[in-house]
């Protein structure tokens, strides 16, 4: 669990889940919800959030992956992190109306999610597949 290969592949992670999320969400998303979220995040809380998503999900990866550290198999691993999180989870938010205004902002969170994932498990699989 807190092997060098895992703590590598966690900062990279974190490193995107706190540059991604702004892009993905700040910049490119943002101009496709209903009420763009001007919300900054408290910096300190952004950042152990990234650094503990980022260990769970290389943690769950080199379960997952069972050696065969490829990039299709952290493409598919982040696609599928991607589905239960962006139209599982947020799914749940909107039918309980705690962040999403609209069914249209719903999907769209739910791609970015996926696109956001996607990215994460390509990530974290090339550092096991180099670092191994």
């Amino acid at each position: 669990m807190f092997s060098k290969t895992n703590l590598i592949a966690t900062i990279v992670g974190a490193v995107w889940a706190y540059i991604g999320g702004m892009l993905l969400w700040g910049y490119l998303g943002s101009s496709l919800f209903s009420t763009p979220n001007s919300n900054t995040g408290d910096l300190p809380h952004v950042i152990i959030a990234c650094v503990i998503s980022a260990f769970a999900v290389s943690t769950i990866y080199s379960k997952w992956a069972g050696g065969d550290y490829s990039l299709s198999r952290g493409a598919t691993y982040g696609l599928w992190i991607g589905i239960m999180i962006g139209f599982g989870e947020r799914w749940y938010d909107y039918a309980y109306q705690m962040y999403t205004s609209t069914l249209n902002d719903a999907i769209i969170n739910g791609v970015l999610n996926i696109v956001f994932a996607v990215i994460l498990g390509i990530l974290i699989s090339l550092v096991y597949e180099k670092v191994k």
